[in-house]
């Protein structure tokens, strides 16, 4: 399918102003200031209510911030990991999708501020995401929880939500009952068709994927390791079931694909869905485009579905 007339138009409005870096070609500090500037919080989509926390993890303090829908509860609890390549976005960038997940869902969405590179290089993120959920899982009670837990997130936080799932399993940890992979990292190979298709003028470029990569797990044999590429693990049985979300112009697509597949493969339920039409990070205009919009709403009812109490 053709791009989206509302991409369309974006993509012809940016054309028409005066030219910008890429990320690729930004400092840390640029890129952070960039992509908070186009991921805005938007305060004027309400929930019950939004609180700024800080517990403890094994890597130190960690920024939570918990979103609340209306009512008494008790709701199914929902992580989320921000995106942004694990270097730049935090609590605030992932402000407005929160918020309509809450909403949408009827869940508690627990957002986590991850240490990002290269500060703190991979697994550092990992680690964090992990400490998050073991501690959401363990105040369930005080969070109005139903008993349901699931993961979700975009790009590199669909990765730590992947992750995520596999060190439960693996460590034996937390119960996780549900993962949301938005259009999710899952491999570090730049040679799928989706690259190749994808990989320039749509948002997400390959050379800004390749700085993110540098950035978190510079040693390409640390990549190999399931924790950075979820997609590479030996042993993909006994995860919890997924919905992975995809867009057409996005140079992500086949890897998110393909891990959808490897986890059918392994005996997983695990749904795919591609929207035609959209790109890469889409969630981020839900609140004013018509095409993302319906994305967001599929998705929030697939959560809700997972995260209701039976």
């Amino acid at each position: 399918m053709p791009l989206a007339e509302e991409y369309t138009a974006m993509f012809d409005q940016l054309a028409e102003q005066e030219p910008t870096p890429a990320i690729w070609a930004m400092t840390t500090a640029q890129a952070r200031a960039t992509y908070s500037a186009m991921r805005p919080t938007i305060e004027s989509i309400s929930v019950g209510s939004c609180e700024d926390r800080t517990i403890t993890g094994t890597l130190g303090d960690i920024p939570i911030r918990i979103y609340t829908p209306e009512g008494e509860g008790p709701f199914g609890l929902l992580m989320n990991f921000h995106g942004g390549g694990w270097v730049i976005g935090d609590l605030d960038t992932a402000d407005a999708v929160c918020r309509q997940l809450t909403t949408l869902a009827n869940v508690v969405v627990i957002s986590v501020g991850y240490r990002k590179a290269p500060e703190a290089p991979y697994p550092a993120a990992v680690i964090d995401a992990y400490d998050a959920t073991q501690w959401v899982s363990d105040h369930a009670q005080e969070l109005r929880g139903n008993g349901k837990l699931g993961v979700t997130g975009e790009s590199a936080g669909g990765n730590l939500s992947a992750v995520v799932c596999q060190k439960a399993r693996d460590d034996n940890g937390p119960k996780i009952d549900f993962q949301c992979l938005l259009y999710p990292v899952t491999d570090c190979d730049f040679n799928r068709a989706s690259y190749r298709e994808n990989g320039e003028g749509y948002l997400l470029e390959t050379k800004t994927m390749t700085w993110f990569w540098d950035h978190y797990c510079a040693d390409h044999k640390q990549r190999q390791e399931a924790y950075a590429c979820p997609l590479r693990a030996a042993d993909l049985a006994h995860l919890p079931p997924a919905l992975v979300i995809t867009a057409e112009f996005d140079p992500l697509r086949d890897e998110g694909e393909a891990y959808a597949e490897a986890l059918r493969a392994a005996g997983n339920a695990a749904t795919s869905v591609c929207y035609d039409g959209l790109v890469h990070d889409f969630m981020a205009t839900a609140a004013a485009f018509e095409c993302s919009a319906v994305a967001l709403m599929d998705t929030a009812g697939v959560i809700k579905q997972h995260l209701t109490q039976n």
